[in-house]
This record gives structure tokens, sequence and C-alpha cells, in this order.
């Protein structure tokens, strides 16, 4: 039973193979055609942008040309390799390990399959080959390991990696002379050559300096507000003596303030402090007015509460003379 099911599958891979690899071929062919037309296309737009002047559009557009070639050479590689493989196609059934002639060929097949995705035909059979040898085997030709056997130029032509300024330039030159234009390539030359800066570093070097100039107002800032605040904590005695004598009471005790005292407190206290001097004198010369006119309050207070006493008494001792 299982030689059976060994032929059956044998003979199935082989059929599917085949029609996908016809089927790669075919529909590689259009795309080339397609593309040469295309290509055409872009060249003459390119010519008449060297001719009017305007580098700086035909820099950018030369890019797409580049890459569009490099596929157009990568298809050409791909259709010789299928058309190999197909015409091995019985040899690859009747072993189990891929054949070493044909490994490069299988190789850059599998390697192309996600990559050209104008020819879905091709991961079709990058699936059968892993139903064929195994993913480890598609993994190792994937990841381009050691001994892999991908084709150099498919790697090169299939690469996702911007064009040199010499290579752009080189095809710049080439469509001049095709069209016949007396180009200067001086100016051209030149900007590719330029060294352009970075602007990821730029980027960081700026964030760095305004990090800078930040952390330094910042401490600036942190310090004129210890500056400001250094009169105001030393005027808080000032507030506490003058609550001390705004508090209204009827002892004399408690208004026994010396002003002398609070006008030598003020003087250790008053300490010069720029542009606040004035200020902080003003303040002071505000409380000790205000402190003389408590104490005068307290003065007259107390000898309002004396002479209340006194009547209180005279009232009381006239009381006592009239019920006796």
């Amino acid at each position: 039973m299982s030689l059976l099911n060994q032929l059956f599958n044998r003979g199935v891979f082989g059929t599917r193979c085949k029609t996908c690899l016809n089927l790669a071929i075919s529909r590689i062919k259009l795309l080339q055609n397609k593309r040469d037309v295309q290509l055409k296309q872009m060249c003459k737009e390119i010519s008449q942008f060297l001719q009017a002047g305007q580098e700086a559009i035909a820099r950018i557009r030369v890019e797409h040309i580049i890459r569009e070639q490099n596929i157009w050479a990568a298809y050409e590689i791909l259709e010789l390799f299928c058309e190999f493989v197909l015409a091995r196609v019985p040899i690859i059934e009747n072993q189990r390990e891929c054949p070493s002639e044909l490994r490069e060929a299988i190789a850059s097949i599998i390697f192309a399959a996600p990559r050209c995705s104008d020819v879905p035909d091709l991961l079709h059979i990058k699936n059968l080959f892993t139903t064929k040898y195994g993913k480890e085997f598609v993994s190792a030709v994937s990841e381009l390991r050691p001994d892999s056997g991908v084709n150099r130029t498919i790697i090169e032509k299939l690469s996702v990696t911007a064009p040199s300024g010499e290579v752009k330039l080189k095809v710049l030159r080439e469509i001049a002379e095709e069209y016949n234009i007396a180009w200067d390539s001086s100016k051209t030359e030149a900007e590719f050559r330029k060294n352009h800066e970075d602007l990821l570093g730029g980027a960081k070097q700026v964030s760095a300096g305004a990090t800078l100039s930040h952390t330094a107002s910042r401490n600036g800032s942190n310090n004129s507000t210890s500056r400001t605040t250094e009169p105001s904590n030393k005027s808080v005695p000032d507030r506490q003596e003058y609550k001390q004598l705004e508090a209204p009471s009827l002892s004399n005790n408690n208004f026994s303030l010396n002003i002398n005292e609070i006008e030598q407190s003020h003087k250790n206290n008053d300490v010069p402090a720029g542009d606040a001097k004035s200020e902080t004198r003003f303040q002071s010369s505000d409380v000790l007015e205000k402190a003389r006119a408590a104490i005068a309050s307290a003065d007259r207070a107390s000898a309002a509460a004396r002479a209340a006493t006194a009547l209180v008494q005279s009232s009381f001792g006239s009381l006592k003379l009239e019920g006796k």
C-alpha cells in the first residue's frame, strides 16, 4: 500500500511541478515584454527632463528605472532556471534529496518566489519543493545560510537597497547618449558625491542642546525663586510679631512690649537683597507704625478699663453707705 502511495504522490508531484513551471515561464515572458515597453517610456521621459534642465527630477526617476532593469534581469535568469528544472522533473521525482546539479536552480526559485509577486506560480513551485525536501531545506534557502546555493545575481537584482550614485550616473549618461542629448553631468556628479548630513544625528544634537538649555533655564529659575523667596522668608518673623501685637487683650502685661526691641529685631532681620531692599525697608517701617498704633490703643484700652473699675468701686461704695 505504501508503494502505491509513493507512486501516486510521485506522479502528482511531477504533474503539478510541470504545470506550475510552464505557467511561470509563460508569465515571465509576458512580464518581460511589458517591462520593455515601460522602460522605453521611462527612459524617454528622463531624456526630456535632462534636455529641459530638470536634473533633480531625473535623479529621482532614474532609481525606478534601475529597479525595473534589475527585476527584468532577475526574471530572465529565473526563466532559464525554470526551463532547466522542467527538463529535469523526472530526475527530481526519482530522488529523495535535491540533486547537486539542480540545487542552484531550485534554491534560486525558492528564494525569488516571495520577492516576485507578479509571478504567483513561483509560490506554488516553492510549496511543492517544501513538501518534497522539507521545511528545513526551504528555510535554509530563504535565510541565505552557507551553502544554500542561491545564485548571487538573483540576490543582488532582487535586493531592496538603493542604487549607488555611480550606478545612477552611469544610467543617466547612457540615456543621454541614446537620445543624443548634449548633457553636462558635472552638476549631477557633484550632487552624487556630496556627503549628506545625517538627519537623525542632527535631531539628536538639537534635542541634546534643547535639553541643556532647558536645564540651564530651569536652574536659573530655581535660583531666582530662591532669591525672591529669601526676603519673604525673612519677613515671616515680622508678620508673627505684628500678629502678636495686634491680638487684643485687657491685661497690661500683654502690652509690655518694647518698641526698641521690635526695631532691633527688624534691624537684625533686614538684610539687603538687591532690588528687594527698598521693599523690605518699607515693610519694616509699616510694621513699626502699626505696632506703635497697637500699643497706643492698648494703653487707651487699659486706661479705660482702670477708669471703669474705679467707677464700679465708687458706685459699690456709695451703695454700701446708703444701705447703712
